[in-house]
C-alpha cells in the first residue's frame, strides 16, 4: 500500500471518529436543549409552587379510611351522626357512635388528645392537648373564637370560617353548622349499612347464628342487603362494568367485521383498480386518524349519550386500524396455497375462503383480540364521556370530591377487569390460534 493511499485511509478515520466525537456531544446537547425548553414552556416552576402537598396527603388518607360526621346545625341545635356525611349513611335514631358521649352537652373524643365540646348557645370548645382549650361562638354567620392573631398553621381561621385540622380528624365552625369528622382505617358500609339487620355481624355468626330478619334467612337477606347496598352500590357497579365490556366487545368485534372485506379492496394484490385501493386506504385513514374520544364527542351530539355512542366510537376508529393492518396482511399472503386451491376448479369466493383467509386468521385474531383488550380500557375513558359504564361512576365520584374510597375501589375494579379481559384474550389466542413452546 502505498503512502497516498495511507494518507488517505488515516484521513478518513481521523474523519470518522470526529463525527464520533461530534455526535456524542450533540446528542446530549440537544437532550438538554428539549428538557430545557420543556422546563420553562410547561411552567414547571410554577406548577412546583401550586402544588399542595397537604391535598395529596388528605386525597390519599380518603382513599382507605373514611369518616364519620358529627354535625350539629346552629339553627335548631339537632346533631346528627353520619358515615361520609351521607343520609344514606345516618345512625339510626336514638343510635351514635360509642365515641361520643353526654346529653346536655355532647363531648366527642378526637383522638387521645382532643376532646370537643358541643355547649349551649352555638357554642363550641376544643381542648387540645399542649396547645389549649379553644372557645368558638357562632352568632348569625359570624364565628368568634379566642384565638391571637398568631395561630399555628393547621388552624384556618376567619370571621366566617374557623377549620382545625388535627392527625384524627378535622373541626369545622360555621355561622350555620358545627361539623367533626373523624376518620378511621377501612372502608366502612362496604357490606351492609347501618339500617341492614346484618350490620355488624361477621360471615361465622350469619352462618352458624340465630336468623337476624324474621322474613329473610341470613345467607339471602345478607346477599340481598350487600347486592343492593345504597352507598357502595355493587349491583350499579356490576351493571357499569358490563357495559363497559360491552362497549369494547362489540366496538372491536364490528370494526373486525366490517374492516375484513373492506381490505379486500385496499390490498394490492385483490383490487387491481387504482382508484379503488386509494379511495378504500384514504377511508381507512380517515376514520382512524380521528381519536375515538372526537368520534364520541360527534356521535354524542348527534345519538345522544348512551353505550351504543361510545361502541360506535370504538367501531369507527378501529374500523380504519383493522383496515390497515388486514390489507398489510391480505399483501403478505403466499399464491402458492391459493394456485392449490385454484387448481382444484375452485370458484372465486371459494379461493379467498379456503387460499387467503386461513392464513390471515392469525394476524386478525391477534390483532383483534389485542384492540379487545386495548378497547376495555378506552371503554372506561369514552363511558365517562357519553354517560355509560364504570367510568361515569368513576368520573361522578371525582366531582364529589369526598368519595375518595369509592375511587378507589373503583380503579381497583377497572384493573382486575383489565387483567380478567387480558387472561381471556390470551387463552383465546391460544386456543383459536394456537401457542409456540
Amino acid at each position: 500500500m502505498s503512502t497516498a493511499e495511507l494518507d488517505l485511509l488515516k484521513s478518513q478515520a481521523d474523519s470518522l471518529f470526529a463525527r464520533k466525537r461530534i455526535m456524542g456531544f450533540a446528542l446530549p446537547a440537544i437532550v438538554l436543549v428539549y428538557f430545557t425548553y420543556i422546563f420553562f414552556a410547561f411552567d414547571i416552576p410554577s406548577l412546583a409552587q401550586r402544588a399542595n402537598m397537604d391535598n395529596a396527603v388528605t386525597i390519599a388518607s380518603d382513599s382507605w379510611s373514611y369518616k364519620v360526621h358529627v354535625t350539629r346545625t346552629n339553627r335548631t341545635g339537632e346533631i346528627a351522626y353520619a358515615v361520609e356525611g351521607e343520609r344514606k349513611g345516618t345512625y339510626p335514631d336514638g343510635t351514635r357512635p360509642d365515641w361520643v358521649t353526654g346529653e346536655d352537652i355532647t363531648t366527642v373524643t378526637l383522638g387521645p388528645d382532643t376532646i370537643v365540646r358541643f355547649l349551649p348557645e352555638n357554642r363550641t370548645e376544643i381542648d387540645i392537648a399542649g396547645f389549649g382549650p379553644i372557645t368558638a361562638q357562632a352568632t348569625g354567620r359570624q364565628v368568634t373564637t379566642n384565638l391571637g392573631e398568631t395561630i399555628p398553621d393547621w388552624i384556618n381561621a376567619s370571621d366566617r370560617r374557623v377549620t382545625i385540622t388535627l392527625p384524627d380528624g378535622r373541626v369545622t365552625l360555621t355561622g350555620s353548622k358545627t361539623e367533626v369528622f373523624r376518620y378511621f382505617p377501612g372502608w366502612e358500609l362496604f357490606w351492609f349499612t347501618l339500617d341492614s339487620p346484618y350490620h355488624g355481624h361477621g360471615i361465622w355468626s350469619l352462618l352458624t347464628g340465630p336468623q337476624l330478619d324474621p322474613q329473610r334467612g341470613n345467607s339471602s337477606g345478607a346477599i340481598s342487603d350487600w347486592w343492593n347496598n345504597p352507598m357502595w352500590r355493587h349491583k350499579d357497579i356490576a351493571w357499569a362494568i358490563s357495559e363497559t365490556i360491552l362497549m369494547a366487545f362489540l366496538g372491536t368485534f364490528g370494526a373486525a367485521i366490517i374492516a375484513l372485506p373492506l381490505a379486500f379492496l385496499a390490498a394490492k394484490r385483490f383490487a387491481p383498480l387504482v382508484i379503488i385501493r386509494g379511495i378504500t386506504r384514504r377511508f381507512f385513514d380517515f376514520v382512524r386518524g380521528v381519536d375515538a374520544l372526537i368520534w364520541t364527542v360527534v356521535l354524542a351530539r348527534a345519538f345522544g349519550p348512551g353505550p351504543l355512542t361510545g361502541s360506535l366510537a370504538i367501531l369507527i376508529t378501529d374500523t380504519g386500524t383493522f383496515g390497515k393492518t388486514f390489507s398489510e396482511a391480505l399483501e403478505n399472503v403466499d399464491e402458492k396455497q391459493i394456485e392449490g386451491i385454484s387448481s382444484t376448479g375452485a370458484k372465486p369466493l371459494q379461493r379467498y375462503r379456503f387460499g387467503v383467509i386461513p392464513q390471515v386468521v392469525p394476524v386478525l385474531l391477534a390483532q383483534v383480540f389485542y384492540f379487545l383488550e386495548s378497547n376495555t380500557r378506552s371503554a372506561t375513558i369514552i363511558g365517562a364521556i357519553t354517560g355509560g359504564g364504570i367510568g361515569l361512576m368513576l368520573t361522578q365520584a371525582i366531582q364529589t370530591q369526598k368519595d375518595w374510597e369509592e375511587v378507589a375501589y373503583y380503579i381497583i375494579l377497572i384493573i382486575i377487569m383489565l387483567m380478567v379481559m387480558d387472561s381471556l384474550s390470551g387463552w383465546l389466542r391460544g386456543r383459536l390460534i394456537g401457542r409456540k413452546d
